[in-house]
């Protein structure tokens, strides 16, 4: 059973992700402070953040923001790939009485315990489309918008009991145990994968691109599903259609974004990951290593 507590939510990287769950913790009643960069943190701390959702409306958070976590408190760690080692230094000088990181990917738990040895961290996964707009530059808040009806934070079993765990339902996440810490990141991580290459590729939601190239589509899903299963996660092909075919048709992967800004964003944690994880295994994997070179050609150019 999930115990009442009071020490604040810090969370740590108030990105797209972090700034909404930031922002509903906060509407229901909670004690949060966002984490972030300098001047990130003081953009946010004076102008705040408009969430505007599919889900629950739109609202304006007026959340303290700071470049430390609280001694003791609860963290939420919502960071990029290239923010763990800071993430985990933060973790290591606070001494949290909880963490749970909902980052892509599954290379970054061991980042995160090697930046922090001592503090227990719980790798879990967010599920939902989102995205944080605005610049710190101006005087407007930044906005983050989230998508559709799609809102699920997945943690491992031995992390289901946590306070936080409970808050996060108790503020409107449909919040589940997914069985093993491996299990949770990698059943997230071969969709993640597939959701990435097949609608960045094809410039298109998913209902769509899933159908558009049949060759492509199914090497890509026959590739995720041996290296998942090689790490313990029994996974067919038809598994991760079957998640993708029930995300709403016109999602993408965030890193459409990215690369339209001129950006690979987590294109090798997420896509890269695998191809790694497979060639310890000695899985070939062909489609997707093509597909991250295809991509990175993608930065920058005009999609018409």
């Amino acid at each position: 059973m999930n115990e009442p507590v009071t020490s604040p939510v810090a969370v740590v990287g108030p990105g797209a992700i972090g700034g909404l769950l930031a922002a509903m913790l906060q509407r229901s009643g909670h004690d949060v402070v966002l984490v972030a960069r300098e001047a990130t943190a003081r953009h946010l701390d004076a102008h705040g953040i408009d969430v505007v959702t599919d889900l629950f409306g739109s609202w304006h958070a007026d959340l303290p923001a700071r470049t430390d976590v609280p001694a003791g408190a609860r963290v939420l760690i919502t960071v990029k790939a290239d923010g763990v080692a800071w993430a985990g230094n933060l973790l290591r000088d606070a001494a949290p009485s909880e963490a749970i990181a909902l980052l892509n990917g599954v290379e970054h738990m061991s980042g995160l315990r090697a930046a922090a040895p001592g503090v227990v961290v719980h790798g879990g996964a967010f599920l939902g489309q989102t995205r944080r707009t605005g610049s710190t530059s101006d005087t407007a808040p930044l906005q983050v918008r989230h998508f559709f009806d799609l809102l699920k934070v997945v943690v491992s079993d031995d992390a289901a009991g946590l306070g936080l765990v409970g808050d996060l339902a108790a503020a409107g996440a449909d919040v589940s145990a997914g069985g093993s810490e491996p299990r949770v990141l990698w059943t997230k991580l071969r969709s993640l994968a597939a959701l990435h290459v097949l609608t960045c590729l094809h410039d298109a939601g998913i209902g769509g691109a899933l159908d558009r190239d049949p060759a492509l589509t199914a090497g890509v899903l026959s590739e995720l599903a041996a290296v998942t299963s090689a790490e313990g996660v029994p996974t067919t092909p038809a598994d991760i259609e079957t998640t993708l075919r029930g995300f709403p048709p016109a999602t993408v992967g965030s890193l459409h974004a990215d690369l339209a800004a001129g950006s690979e964003g987590e294109l090798d944690p997420i896509v890269g990951a695998v191809v790694r994880a497979g060639a310890r295994h000695g899985i070939g994997t062909p489609t997707l290593t093509d597909a991250i070179d295809r991509l990175r050609g993608l930065v920058g150019a005009a999609r018409p």
